[in-house]
């Protein structure tokens, strides 16, 4: 899998400030900041308990912070006004970890249903884009009708993104997109994102703790530690960040493994430093 994102344009369209999350007595963010900028593909690791994923639910306007700011699309997300939250569902998509499409609905009423949300289209038209999602994100006509516990897990998450893109929407979150695929099945939805990531101008926010889709895909990466960001840039980047979780998290057998989706010229030397623990060039 080689990284094959679009060229990023310098637009932020998410801006995070001062962000804190408290549940109870437990402080999960303290002061966390982060900006993401239009058309990168952005992800977010940090250890277990970090925060990752109550992150993205509040960038998506799903739960509050105790205080500080999310501006998406220029817009406070939480601020009073109802009208700032719809407009951006309307703008992002969201691919959950396990897929969770609807039980009761087959393939394409699974894909219509945002469409059908929408309560102005057409059904003629709903059934024509949800058609087009599905043969877009590699799901063959022939498993339009078939329901939910009738299909792989490499397929499950295939429609999942289907109707994640059901809107056209410029804004789309992943969270952990690979889990539970096997090796090959997680190579093709990478080079799938990738490819729906050019096609379609998206930004993307992704969570992940699989490096190979991390290394794979990412435009930048932000780290969450110490209940903040402690580091935001590209693989090389971050890599090169002396901090206890992020030698752990990076410098294993895997994580030299995983740099191999770097730039061919970067391989050979970055994997000698990160084996040795030798301090890293410019």
């Amino acid at each position: 899998m080689q990284n094959q994102t679009a060229p990023i344009r310098s637009e932020t369209i998410i801006d995070i400030q001062h962000l804190r999350t408290q549940f109870g007595r437990t402080v999960i963010h303290d002061d966390l900041n982060l900006q993401i900028q239009r058309g990168e593909i952005f992800s977010i690791v940090g250890g277990s308990g970090s925060g990752k994923t109550v992150l993205m639910r509040q960038i998506l306007g799903l739960e509050i912070p105790k205080a500080g700011v999310i501006e998406v699309f220029g817009d406070n997300i939480h601020a009073p006004k109802q009208q700032h939250l719809e407009h951006l569902r309307r703008r992002s998509g969201m691919l959950f970890q396990h897929g969770a499409l609807y039980s009761a609905l087959n393939v394409v009423e699974n894909v219509a249903q945002p469409l059908r949300e929408l309560g102005n289209l057409p059904e003629s038209l709903i059934m024509d884009i949800a058609y087009l999602k599905l043969h877009m994100s590699g799901i063959g006509f022939e498993h339009a009708k078939k329901m939910p516990s009738d299909l792989s897990g490499g397929m499950i998450k295939r429609i999942a993104l289907a109707r994640a893109i059901a809107l056209d929407p410029e804004l789309l979150f992943l969270d952990e997109p690979t889990a539970g695929l096997d090796p090959d099945s997680s190579d093709s939805f990478v080079n799938l994102i990738q490819s729906l990531h050019q096609l379609l101008k998206l930004t993307v926010v992704m969570v992940t703790h699989d490096l190979d889709t991390l290394f794979a895909l990412s435009s930048r990466i932000g780290v969450i530690a110490d209940k903040k960001m402690i580091a935001v840039g590209t693989a090389r980047e971050v890599t090169q960040v002396q901090h206890p979780f992020i030698q752990t998290y990076f410098r294993g057998g895997r994580g030299i493994r995983a740099m191999e989706v770097l730039p061919q010229a970067n391989i050979q030397q970055h994997a000698i430093e990160l084996a040795s623990g030798a301090p890293h060039g410019k």
